[in-house]
């Protein structure tokens, strides 16, 4: 192992509450030099403000160093031959990953190429929700766009529901399969090792989902390292998916890293 990825909410934090061990961690890491990448499903925000709440954690990082779904999707739209306009239910604070994209305004009911599903958190309701899938009834070819297919989190409150139930939705009352950026698609996994410059197989992924964290990073060919904190539940140890190695908490991995390399 070379290179590390680290999920963000459930690993390194809860919600707004740090989890312990893990700003010296990361420090460790940082000062062995060893690559990382801290990726994550988040939607309801842009990189900007995932630096700043790292930081307020004691956790060092720069935007450059964090891969998000929205990222991944914009970049990827922007791509196309003929980039057409985009409707984005997105929250409004990651609505910045998005420069540079035609977006469709909000009041129009037809006409995307694109229709993006993030985490709008509360904003969900019937009426959001109808939108979306009459805008992708609108047009055959307009495509569906998932930022990740995480299936709920853990706030502070509890769980709750994330992103792909609301994909999952859509693609029962459409008939049509999501394009998926984010964990667990293996394409995001292979984007984070085309940063690090690493090969799949020499990146370890640190995450608390066994199916988007663990079962995706092996997936895609690396390692899947599973923590005991954020949604993690003894269950997740009796199922098809086979941690690579289980930590109760990332402060545990130091010497787990130390013992691979002794």
């Amino acid at each position: 192992m070379r290179g590390i990825l680290f999920d963000l909410d459930g690993v390194l934090y809860n919600s707004d509450k740090v989890i312990e061990g893990a700003a010296e961690t990361v420090s460790w890491v940082q000062g062995k030099g060893i690559p990382h990448l801290f990726v994550t499903n988040t939607t309801s925000r842009g990189r900007d403000a995932l630096v700043e709440k790292l930081q307020t954690f004691g956790i060092g990082a720069n935007r450059m160093h964090i891969l998000t779904p929205c990222v991944a999707a914009s970049e990827w739209m922007q791509a196309q031959s003929h980039p057409l306009p985009a409707a984005l239910f997105v929250a409004p604070r990651a609505l910045g990953e998005f420069e540079g994209l035609e977006r469709l305004a909000p009041e129009v009911e037809s006409g995307p190429s694109y229709v993006v599903i993030g985490d709008l958190g509360d904003a969900w309701d019937y009426r959001t929700l109808n939108r979306a899938f009459r805008l992708l009834q609108s047009d055959p070819e307009s495509e569906l766009i998932a930022l990740g297919m995480t299936p709920y989190w853990h706030a502070d409150d509890g769980l709750r529901l994330d992103v792909a139930p609301f994909v999952a939705a859509l693609e029962c009352a459409t008939g049509r399969k999501a394009l998926i950026f984010g964990k667990p698609a293996e394409p995001f996994f292979r984007a984070a090792a085309l940063h690090l410059g690493l090969l799949p197989g020499e990146i370890v992924m640190i995450g608390d989902g066994i199916e988007t964290d663990v079962a995706g990073a092996q997936n895609a060919g690396l390692k899947g390292v599973l923590v005991r904190t954020g949604k993690f539940r003894i269950s997740d140890l009796h199922g098809p998916v086979k941690p690579d190695a289980v930590l109760d908490s990332i402060r545990d991995l130091p010497e787990w890293w130390e013992g691979l390399h002794a």
